[in-house]
């Protein structure tokens, strides 16, 4: 297998199971060498504690970045998740043109919001910033909530094909190459992911679980990230992933009070079987 770096560009939450401290085990878990950039150091995440710091290293980014130039370092796929402000969303675009090589596919999970509402400290500004990201997207991961924002159609809590089709096509206008759709339901009791890619569309169903955690979002994108540059193709990838996630939501299960995160490094070992 070709040796291949990639790089991930989201915050540190000390604690929580979210955004590095998940991205960085389970890509290396796929067998792939992960640098990191943190956009933020976070005690915990923001999802259900209370008092948290927070420490901005927006400006440490150029800084980086003029290293990472002069020290000749170049990456074989770049992957962004949560990121606190519109300048950071600018830096990051400047990181990707200046560090990516001939073919690096750059895959963007908009992390802004959920539940058809955006997270704490975002607004329609960040929105239309996250907007000019998604468009040097070769794969785009937005949920329902995020892709109605990115398109400005209504979000819905039930919907048909028609509509789900409708916000494909508009987020692919965004300049997107690619688009997978995660969280999408069309019968009770079941839940997927849409694929969008080189034109075609392929749905993989799953069934839902009764219980949900934090971070599932980035177990998601950690590990169909790890997949797609082991060599799958987008749907293998999201295959995969989605298959992953189930197992991580069906770990943490079986804990009594493990609220804030799910428990994705007892079932690593599968992530593994699933890409042979």
């Amino acid at each position: 297998m070709k040796d291949q770096k990639i790089l991930t560009i989201q915050d540190i939450s000390c604690v929580g199971q979210c955004s590095l401290t998940v991205a960085l085990p389970i890509i290396s878990a796929c067998g792939v060498e992960t640098c990191v950039l943190p956009s933020a150091v976070l005690s915990t995440h923001t999802g259900g504690f209370q008092g948290f710091t927070f420490r901005d290293l927006t400006e440490d980014m150029p800084a980086i970045c003029r290293h990472w130039k002069k020290e000749g370092i170049s990456f074989d796929a770049i992957y962004t998740g949560y990121l606190g402000s519109t300048k950071q969303i600018d830096y990051v675009m400047e990181i990707i043109s200046s560090v990516k090589k001939e073919g690096t596919p750059v895959i963007v999970d908009p992390a802004m919001a959920d539940n058809g509402v955006l997270y704490t400290g975002f607004d329609m500004e960040f929105v239309d910033a996250m907007k000019r990201l998604c468009a040097n997207a070769d794969y785009l991961l937005p949920n329902v909530t995020e892709a109605s924002l990115l398109t400005g159609m209504p979000y819905r809590t039930e919907y048909d094909e028609a509509y789900v089709k409708e916000l494909i096509e508009k987020l692919l206008t965004l300049g997107c190459k690619n688009v997978v759709l995660t969280g999408i339901s069309y019968a009770e009791g079941t839940t997927g992911v849409v694929v969008c890619e080189n034109g075609g569309s392929r749905y993989y169903r799953h069934d839902k679980q009764p219980n949900s955690c934090h971070g599932t979002g980035d177990i998601y994108a950690s590990a169909f990230v790890g997949a797609l540059v082991r060599g799958k193709s987008a749907y293998d990838a999201s295959r995969i992933a989605a298959d992953y996630t189930v197992e991580c939501i069906r770990e943490t299960a079986k804990l009594d009070n493990h609220w804030y995160g799910a428990k994705f490094e007892p079932v690593l070992g599968k992530l593994i079987e699933m890409l042979k």
